[in-house]
Formats: structure tokens, C-alpha cells, sequence
């Protein structure tokens, strides 16, 4: 089988090494005879900036890196995302929850105790118990609201345990109730990075899903989403995320570790290589 790799990251700050070595991995496990692309994750409109968009095509090239065009861009494609999303609320699995932050920290407080998941204290549920009748009555009046997974619901439709694979730890058993009734929609963002990578992960027939540590417990998420809606399963292998001498994570906000600011300094695309093959 062709071997479909991609490299996806968000233009909200410019690309540091940490990206280098995921995207070049990326492309040497595609091989000679596979596939490579690049994807542009966009969907985040109010920190994504066109600079940094014009800057991840820049760094990637200077690293010598080629890719598939046309790059598909998730922020052109939210109506694809929106099908999705009436998909699983035709299946029943999708309710609207009209819960503000503070609601649902007062919520969690007033419970005690909290079961906690991968983003912290999980969502007690409180719109879940919502009437037909009330949920209609107040999207007609206007009030905002997310979309929430019903988790339960989801897994009892699924009916059967749900496996993926991990080139790093091998056979994983899927879990995703560990992330309670996660939101798949908001007002300001109207998909979820859940929902629009599985969707465009699978569009795409990417083979080998890569991205870093802090992305693994999303992975039994997807993997649900994945069943529910008929999608082919990828492997996935999940790095470790690269750190400095202080022992901090790489990230886009350290402008000494950007890929530009290293070839500003004279570094060349052999030597960000050759560090990145350290990973």
C-alpha cells in the first residue's frame, strides 16, 4: 500500500524545530514511492495570521521539503466540517449546550469532586437533560451555544471495543469517554480540531498520522469519531516534543528556536536537518 504521510500545522506563529523534525519525518516515512502533504489548519480565525501562513510555505522550502499542491486549506472548507456535524446529529449523538464558562465552573464546583480528563474537569452534563422542546425554544431566542459530543450515547451506538495502533506503544484499546461530552462546535470557531483533522485525515487516506506527545489522548477521541462515521482508521506515531536546555517545550512564541530566526542566524538547511535528525 502507498504510504500517505502529512504535515499539518497552524499559522498562529512562525515554525520552530520541533515542526521541522515532525514534518521531515513526515516525509521520509512517505518514502520515494508514496505521498506527502502538506494541510493548513486554520481553523482557529481569530490567532491564525496570513505572515505566518506565508511563512510556513517559506521555512518548509528552504528546508528542501516538497509536497502535493493544491495544500488544502481547512479554513476554505468549513461547509464539508458542517456536514459532518449534521451527521452525528442525525445520529442522535450531538446536543447543543447553552452553558457558559462560568456556568460550568460553578457547576463543578456546587458537584465537588469533578471526574477530571486530558483538558481538566469534565462537563457535568448539565444541557444533556435539555427537552426537545426547551433546546429548540431557546436556539429560536437567540442564545448561544456549543455543540457537545454525548459520549455515552456515542459509545453505546459504536457497541463494540475500538482499537488503534501506535508505533511507539503499539496496539492501544480506545478510551475516549475520558474526555466527557467534548465540544465539537463553538459560535466563534464552528468546528473543532476533532472534527475537522479526523475528517480531513481521512479524506485525504493518510496512512501514517504524525504529531507530537501532547496529541495522544486525542487520538482515542478520533478514533471513536472514526467509527461512527465510517472512516478508515491511520496509523499514528506520536513523537515526543522537543525542549531546550532549560527543559521548556519548543513553541512558537520562543523566537531564538524558529526556523527563521536559525537562518537568520546563518544556520543552513543542512544543519536544522541534521538537528532535527536528533529527534
Amino acid at each position: 500500500m502507498t504510504a500517505i504521510t502529512r504535515f499539518a500545522p497552524s499559522p498562529t506563529g512562525y515554525l520552530h524545530l520541533g515542526h521541522a523534525a515532525s514534518a521531515l519525518f513526515s516525509m521520509k516515512q512517505a518514502g520515494p514511492h508514496g505521498r506527502f502533504l502538506l494541510r493548513i489548519e486554520d481553523i482557529d480565525q481569530t490567532r491564525c495570521r496570513p505572515e505566518y501562513l506565508h511563512a510556513i510555505f517559506e521555512d518548509l522550502a528552504w528546508l528542501g521539503l516538497r509536497w502535493e499542491e493544491p495544500v488544502r486549506v481547512q479554513s476554505e472548507h468549513f461547509a464539508d466540517y458542517q456536514a459532518v456535524l449534521d451527521r452525528l446529529t442525525e445520529m442522535g449523538v450531538l446536543y447543543p449546550c447553552f452553558c457558559t464558562r462560568k456556568d460550568i465552573q460553578a457547576e463543578i464546583e456546587r458537584i465537588g469532586n469533578a471526574p477530571h480528563g486530558p483538558d481538566g474537569a469534565l462537563y457535568p452534563g448539565t444541557c444533556r437533560h435539555c427537552s426537545a422542546q426547551e433546546r429548540s425554544d431557546r436556539i429560536a431566542a437567540g442564545e448561544s451555544f456549543a455543540l457537545r459530543l454525548d459520549m455515552d450515547g456515542a459509545i453505546k451506538r459504536v457497541g463494540r471495543e475500538l482499537v488503534w495502533f501506535d508505533r511507539a506503544v503499539g496496539r492501544q484499546i480506545a478510551t475516549p469517554e475520558i474526555f466527557g461530552d467534548v465540544v465539537l462546535a463553538r459560535k466563534d470557531t464552528p468546528t473543532s480540531y476533532h472534527v475537522s483533522v479526523t475528517h480531513d485525515d481521512h479524506l485525504q487516506g493518510i496512512s501514517l498520522v504524525t504529531r507530537g506527545q501532547d496529541l495522544f489522548f486525542a487520538s482515542h477521541l478520533h478514533r471513536l469519531l472514526q467509527e461512527l462515521l465510517g472512516y478508515d482508521v491511520p496509523e499514528y506515531h506520536h513523537h515526543g516534543l522537543l525542549t531546550g536546555p532549560d527543559g521548556k517545550r519548543f513553541a512558537k512564541r520562543d523566537k531564538s528556536k524558529t526556523l527563521r530566526s536559525m537562518r537568520e542566524d546563518g544556520m543552513s538547511p543542512d544543519d536544522v536537518r541534521l538537528l532535527a535528525d536528533q529527534f
